[in-house]
């Protein structure tokens, strides 16, 4: 099997005459923690979009695996083991935190479309559901109500549903957004945890998150690739700084 688990190739995606996303060859490889950085409005979540097939490119190909993967729809792709969490919270709020999970794993019984499943058929996920739970410090919530549950902990309850369905290849869209830094010092923790035997591909802003486990970092800026490397090639990249004018580029600097 190849180092490279994805790869873009020329990805280009327009909105009525606005680029969003200009020619991005992007390379991920197997077992990295790669992070996409860059200012606002940069493309990056167009390109997770794009890569999960949320949205359907104007040009250029995704490969996954060596397999293009660029025609098929998000439900094959997310069968395929590229699964994304969501920059929101998917959870259910009124569910317990066991029940999110058993949600997660009810893919690999075949019965995602049945989706209230009767309690017995569930309870054989039950395990599994609390050794997720264990891998993501959440087993002493396993009843707790989801919407009861501080916000950190609901972005970890997040990321043990995603690997509920088995990620070969996992997508976190801003995973420490909106948190204090107790909380964004868990989930960090929790990433590198996880990351363990799997790919992990982030957007995120927060650059002590990205060069404390961050194994390479590609920078868009305006919809196009500025650099690639690891923290300490990107940081130091003039282009790079010039893009963080101002607070960023200081954000960059005393990220070290």
């Amino acid at each position: 099997m190849s180092d490279v688990i994805l790869e873009t190739k020329h990805l280009t995606k327009e909105f009525k005459g606005f680029t969003a996303v200009n020619d991005v060859n992007l390379t991920v490889q197997r077992g990295h923690i790669h992070a996409l950085i860059g200012p606002n409005g940069a493309g990056k979540t167009t390109c997770f979009n794009l890569l999960t097939k949320f949205l359907v490119p104007t040009s250029g190909q995704i490969l996954f695996n060596g397999r293009d993967i660029t025609p098929a729809r998000p439900a094959q792709i997310a069968r395929m083991g590229v699964i994304r969490s969501f920059q929101i919270s998917a959870v259910f709020p009124h569910l317990t935190v066991l029940q999110n999970v058993r949600i997660g794993l009810q893919r690999q019984l075949g019965t995602s479309f049945f989706f209230w499943q009767s309690e017995r058929a569930l309870d054989r996920l039950n395990e599994r559901a609390m050794q997720l739970l264990a891998e993501v410090d959440l087993a002493g919530f396993a009843d707790t109500i989801t919407v009861d549950m501080p916000y950190g902990r609901k972005r970890a309850l997040e990321i043990a549903t995603t690997l509920a369905m088995e990620p070969e290849l996992m997508l976190l869209d801003e995973p420490t957004q909106g948190m204090g830094h107790e909380d964004v010092h868990r989930v960090t923790e929790l990433i590198k945890k996880v990351s363990a035997g799997r790919t992990i591909l982030m957007v995120e802003h927060n650059m002590k998150v990205v060069s404390g486990i961050c194994d390479r970092i590609s920078v868009l800026q305006r919809g196009a690739m500025l650099a690639e490397g690891t923290y300490a090639e990107v940081s130091r990249n003039p282009q790079v700084m010039e893009a963080y004018m101002g607070t960023e580029a200081s954000e960059l600097e005393g990220a070290h």
